[in-house]
């Protein structure tokens, strides 16, 4: 099934049921710092759409609130928004690599990982 796209406060309240595990619309809400929280109707609307989207499912009702779950995971999740960000630049890693870099938000210790990582992967034929 594919993986749906996220808008950036579908991502975080995804983030929140992830955290905190299956939510009510207003623990979710809450749960954003006090400065610049959404209100609550923002929050319900944009759980509905996620439950649309079948990133979000209803696991049950406490009298009028019902009670949400992640259905997407967040490695599904980061992989979806990682390959839109490489398909901005044509498929290729290097140029966000040089930026991540230039930055100074890769460090040593990310390029070993990517090094081990790249050596575990199974040999193509």
């Amino acid at each position: 099934m594919p993986q749906p796209k996220l808008s950036k406060l579908e991502l975080k309240i995804m983030e929140a049921l992830w955290t905190k595990g299956a939510s009510s619309v207003r623990e979710i809400q809450e749960g954003f710092p006090a400065k610049g929280r959404p209100a609550y109707t923002t929050v319900q609307t944009v759980v509905y759409r996620l439950e649309a989207k079948n990133a979000v499912r209803r696991t049950k009702k406490i009298g009028n609130a019902h009670i949400f779950e992640a259905v997407v995971s967040q490695s599904a999740a980061h992989r979806k928004v990682i390959d839109e960000l490489l398909g901005l630049f044509g498929g290729r890693a290097q140029p966000l690599m040089s930026h991540l870099i230039e930055s100074g938000r890769l460090s040593l210790e990310d390029i070993e990982e990517a090094r081990k990582a790249l050596r575990d992967l199974p040999k193509k034929e």
